[in-house]
């Protein structure tokens, strides 16, 4: 009898189990149903219009002079607005500027070909954008939400739509500024005063200047060694480095580097984190580019602006 009770207890207990399971598996599949019919209830439209345009963010504003004073100035920037989804009541997408990746959601009018996108508020940057599409074209104008928190509150911009393409073969041109204006040093110089013989101090700003290797040496094609990099300047490996992770979209938020890829057709920013997209071999050369440039020395000259 004893024996009897525990087996009668066991299966009752198996079957509670199984009741729970079953329970849990229906909810799930219920979920799953719901989830299919409210993504049936709003169907995408305008997919053509799905991409990333990009160009320029222009606008008047308070600049401060290297003296400290104020004047108003051209502020100008660049943008990219990617459109991911437009549905009859809403479109969503997010933009880029300034490395800075913020999401918006809006509407978009058919009758006009217009759109109307709101960034979230909850940062000092986020404003409106009102842009009107014209084939692979937006135009329009941004307006800052808070307008002391920005130096120009209005800016206007003229986008045209591109396709991201990964190519390890893209490399900054021949003819591009290869000069970092960002991070001037200043220098102790002596001057000789050739009628008096006096030797005099003064001070000059320089900047970093790269040389020609970094139209030479590519992180994404090739594997690099210590040979390659050892007499190099610090700002080639910092480019060189960089040059990865502009090929596989990287919204740089360094001034530095934006003024680098930017001046190039196929830089496209499309994200703020393109670490698992990088190939073994890129992973590996960043890694010791990181070691190179920690100790490297830069070269510095004068130049006017």
């Amino acid at each position: 009898m004893k024996i009897l009770k525990l087996t009668l207890i066991s299966l009752s207990t198996i079957s509670l189990v199984s009741c729970k399971k079953e329970a849990k598996t229906t909810d799930s599949s219920k979920d799953s149903l719901v989830a299919k019919k409210d993504s049936v209830a709003i169907p995408e439209v305008h997919k053509e219009y799905y991409g990333i345009y990009m160009g320029d963010f222009a606008g008047k504003g308070m600049i401060v002079s290297e003296d400290g004073e104020e004047y108003e100035g051209d502020v100008y920037k660049k943008i990219s607005l990617k459109i991911n989804r437009i549905t009859k009541d809403s479109v969503y997408g997010q933009s880029i500027v300034n490395g800075n990746q913020r999401p918006f959601r809006g509407v978009f009018n058919d009758e006009t070909k217009s759109f109307v996108l709101d960034e979230p508020g909850n940062d000092k940057t986020d404003g409106r954008f009102e842009v009107k599409l014209s084939n692979d074209s937006l135009t329009g104008k941004w307006n800052a939400f808070n307008k002391s928190a920005v130096k120009a509150p209005l800016k206007t911009l003229k986008l045209v739509k591109k396709e991201f393409v990964y190519n390890p073969n893209f490399m900054l041109n021949e003819d591009n500024d290869l000069i970092d204006w960002e991070n001037p040093k200043n220098f102790v110089e002596k001057y000789t005063d050739e009628e008096t013989g006096k030797t005099e101090t003064y001070t000059a700003s320089k900047n970093r200047i790269a040389s020609d290797a970094v139209f030479k040496i590519n992180a994404s094609k090739q594997k690099l060694t210590e040979k390659d990099l050892k007499n190099l300047r610090k700002l080639d490996m910092e480019i060189i480095k960089n040059s990865v992770f502009a090929r596989h979209g990287y919204a740089f938020k360094k001034q530095t580097y934006r003024n680098f890829f930017e001046q190039t057709d196929w830089y496209i920013p499309v994200a703020n984190n393109v670490d698992k997209d990088l190939s073994p071999m890129e992973k590996d050369n960043v890694a010791l580019l990181n070691r190179f440039i920690k100790y490297a020395e830069d070269k510095y000259d004068s130049f006017g602006r």
